[in-house]
């Protein structure tokens, strides 16, 4: 009895110590640095998406740029440009519809390939910010957006889609690659980002 007691004595002593020594080995968390991508919400796509998502996607994109600006975040804006079709930059279909709320300060990225980051600048851009988060909306779930969320993924970003954010050719393919891809929605991120702060 007393050999069993001495055991349970020593273990109550031992096993704190190396719990202790295991939570201390733990690699510290980096925090959340997010930023908001938009893509392509060019005048020469918009015509092209489906109704549906028109009608719906650009009051949770104007939220959600709306809501990275409150919290000081910033919002990229990445422009899609064809060196055989176009839109040229600084041309009417280049230029972001209207019903968006961008802002001139918003750092702006243009590029000739679906992935955002195949021979830009946007890497470098958020490295030189300490980015390490990303929530993607804008056109089209299916291209673009689709291929920027790999993108990051190959750049070892955190990446996050927008819900009720994206739009496409296809109300369905839409709704079908939010729910195949990681994506978040008003109520959570508004949570992550308050918590972040």
């Amino acid at each position: 009895m007393k050999k069993f007691f001495c055991l349970f004595m020593i273990t109550l002593l031992v096993v704190p110590v190396f719990a202790q020594e295991s939570e201390g080995d733990q690699p510290e968390k980096t925090p959340m640095k997010p930023a908001l991508i938009l893509i392509d919400v060019q005048n020469q796509f918009m015509p092209m998406m489906a109704e549906k998502d028109v009608k719906d996607a650009p009051q949770y994109i104007n939220w959600y740029m709306m809501l990275f600006r409150h919290f000081k975040l910033p919002v990229i804006r990445v422009y899609h440009s064809d060196p055989d079709y176009g839109p040229e930059p600084g041309s009417e279909g280049f230029a972001f519809d209207t019903v968006f709320k961008i802002e001139e300060s918003d750092p702006m990225v243009i590029k000739t390939y679906g992935n955002a980051f195949t021979k830009t600048n946007l890497d470098s851009l958020l490295q030189a910010r300490g980015i390490n988060t990303l929530f993607l909306c804008g056109l089209s779930a299916t291209g673009c957006v689709l291929a920027t969320y790999i993108g990051a993924n190959d750049h070892d970003y955190e990446v996050f889609m927008l819900k009720n954010a994206l739009l496409s050719h296809d109300a369905d393919l839409t709704k079908a690659v939010q729910e195949f891809t990681s994506t978040i929605s008003w109520d959570a991120i508004k949570l992550l980002l308050e918590n972040t702060q």
